[in-house]
């Protein structure tokens, strides 16, 4: 397999609706985590920083046994690897379904 089939392999399974709206909601679960943080005040300490890491998992939480530093990688790290095995699922369950226009 060369670069430009890998290539195409790998943009049909990152760019699809299933792969890019979960790529969306952990963008948007990020977001809150950031105002939450920034913005919020607590009496107590927040959970919000807890929702990057459920809705990346499980691979994100293999990181949590890291030094300090790659702990955040991890969100990272997962949210690519669950994009790229909800695409390819996507993928599998789509292929050979023709869109008909007008039905």
């Amino acid at each position: 397999m060369d670069r430009s089939q890998m290539m195409a392999r790998v943009r049909q399974w990152f760019v699809n609706p299933a792969a890019l709206g979960y790529l969306a909601l952990v963008l948007a679960v990020l977001g809150w985590v950031a105002v939450d943080t920034l913005f919020v005040e607590h009496e107590d300490a927040s959970f919000a920083g807890v929702w990057a890491f459920v809705v990346t998992g499980p691979v994100s939480w293999i990181f949590l046994m890291l030094p300090e530093p790659l702990v955040a990688a991890g969100v990272v790290v997962g949210a690519v690897v669950q994009a790229g095995v909800i695409g390819a699922l996507y993928r599998a369950a789509t292929r050979g379904r023709v869109a008909v226009a007008g039905r």
